[in-house]
């Protein structure tokens, strides 16, 4: 094989390389993996435990919000943390009629900032155990470390734990949560 043949295909398997471990490095959320070179929204329409968290910010219209630059940190609750809500709450958010209740829900999870698990720790530390953040929609989220693992406190004192960390996306972090965060109504 000539010289130039063997340097192309040496750099090639480099730089193959170098994208298998970064994407290695991301978790799989709901079966399918996470590429830290999509956005939020590429990324969630992948996984399965997701799908009613992407209908529903489908229907509050903040979709395209979700694939600009960010950066954001999204809290995001599994389908079975929604299936923990009352009976028929779902279904009622995602009436067009409810727009504005579900989008208010949902910025409840986005931070406008991108906190791995990490800054998370170190910010709660900081703070003496507790650390408070405003979230897009306004509200005030709480969060601690609970045996190294995060946890997130609502407006109405429900404690979301962070099961999945550190889901890298090109706009920003998803932390998979097994609770809806619901603002203060």
């Amino acid at each position: 094989m000539p010289r130039f043949a063997t340097l192309l295909l040496a750099t090639a398997m480099s730089v193959s390389a170098l994208a298998t471990a970064a994407h290695a490095k991301n978790p799989m959320v709901g079966g399918a993996a996470m590429y830290a070179d999509k956005n939020i929204v590429e990324n969630a329409v992948n996984s399965k435990d997701h799908t009613t968290l992407v209908a529903a910010v489908k229907a509050a219209g903040l979709a395209d919000t979700l694939q600009t630059k960010g950066p954001f940190t999204v809290f995001a609750p599994t389908n079975e943390a929604f299936a923990a809500l009352p009976k028929g709450a779902v279904e009622d958010l995602l009436k067009p009629e409810n727009k504005d209740r579900l989008a208010k829900i949902l910025t409840c999870h986005v931070v406008a900032a991108k906190a791995m698990s990490s800054d998370v720790m170190a910010m709660v530390k900081k703070d003496g155990g507790s650390h408070k953040v405003k979230t897009v929609g306004g509200c005030e989220l709480t969060l601690k470390d609970k045996g190294g693992k995060v946890t997130v406190t609502d407006e109405n004192g429900n404690v979301a734990h962070v099961t999945i960390a550190d889901v890298r996306q090109s706009n920003g972090v998803i932390h998979v949560v097994d609770k809806v965060l619901l603002p203060k109504m």
